[in-house]
């Protein structure tokens, strides 16, 4: 544990990354990997949707490095048992003590009903369930090793609140730096809070836009996503498809390198313990590396 109380995670820097390598082998993500470490930057945080298993990439981009974090950014609880969750971070967590964080959140209804054939009803307590049947899971399995830092994808008061009571925090992910300031405010100062900035940098204004408006074009057909932006200040002028430009600049670090540097740092000014940040390329699995190493050089990451 540390000072605050928090359960450690073993941080090298307040600033990650956050990439999609689904498409990617993992023997060449794991190169990525390896670069995001070197360059400084403390964590690599991995989504999970269709592709693959997040906690298998997990471990495989942990045995690649030395001292990076790896979370999972999210980890789907409808994909896997409660109990298969929980052992499996403790695993990685005996393996591999403070460096892994096991993210976990609701996902959507349409990936859940039409994606994958289950059932979406009642998010919070669907979570509240699976959180409770995670922390039956008996002590023999790894015993005497504590299990790895839990956050909740949390954009709403009530399942911020849930990632305090029966978590360790949240990751916020398309959140401006006033949400985070507002998990800040809910969760108090003993609570991680691990949150996602986008950035699009480089070329004109006009091309930093296309890709931030790429970005969120599947988000903005998300209720969950939707809700969470007209609670930050958006209104439904700002809901088309992939979002109206006062979204786009809102949610994604835009301008120059410095400028989008500063739309990282501004979340730790906000509350946050750690921030991730996720590239904009020409798509959502292009090579970071090129990108990071601009950014490095404009961030804080000693």
């Amino acid at each position: 544990m540390t000072d605050s109380g928090k359960p450690e995670i073993a941080f090298p820097s307040r600033i990650g990354v956050w990439w999609a390598s689904e498409t990617w082998s993992i023997t060449d993500a794991q190169d990525v990997a390896r670069e995001i470490e070197a360059l400084g930057y403390g964590s690599l945080f991995i989504p999970e949707v269709t592709g693959k298993e997040c906690l298998t990439q997990s471990a495989a981009f942990l045995s690649a490095t030395d001292r990076l974090v790896v979370g999972t950014g999210i980890a789907n609880i409808h994909i896997r048992l409660p109990s298969a969750a929980e052992t499996g971070g403790r695993t990685l967590n005996a393996q591999y003590p403070h460096r892994f964080v096991l993210g976990l959140g609701v996902s959507h209804a349409p990936l859940v009903e039409h994606g994958m054939g289950g059932t979406y009803a009642k998010p919070l307590a669907t979570m509240r369930a699976y959180l409770d049947k995670m922390a039956a899971v008996s002590e023999v399995i790894e015993p005497g090793v504590p299990r790895p830092t839990r956050l909740l994808a949390a954009l709403g008061p009530k399942m911020i609140e849930l990632s305090g009571t029966h978590a360790d925090g949240a990751h916020p992910y398309l959140v401006t730096p006033a949400q985070t300031q507002t998990t800040r405010d809910i969760l108090g100062p003993d609570k991680w809070i691990v949150s996602e900035q986008a950035v699009a940098f480089g070329g004109t204004d006009e091309d930093q836009l296309q890709r931030a408006h790429q970005h969120l074009d599947v988000y903005s057909g998300l209720p969950n996503y939707r809700n969470s932006w007209l609670r930050q200040g958006f209104d439904e002028s700002d809901l088309v498809r992939g979002g109206s430009d006062r979204l786009a600049r809102g949610v994604v670090g835009m301008g120059s390198v410095e400028d989008a540097a500063a739309s990282v740092t501004a979340h730790l000014d906000a509350g946050a313990d750690h921030v991730v940040v996720q590239v904009l390329g020409d798509n959502p699995m292009a090579d970071p590396r090129p990108a990071l190493r601009e950014l490095a050089k404009a961030l804080p990451l000693g």
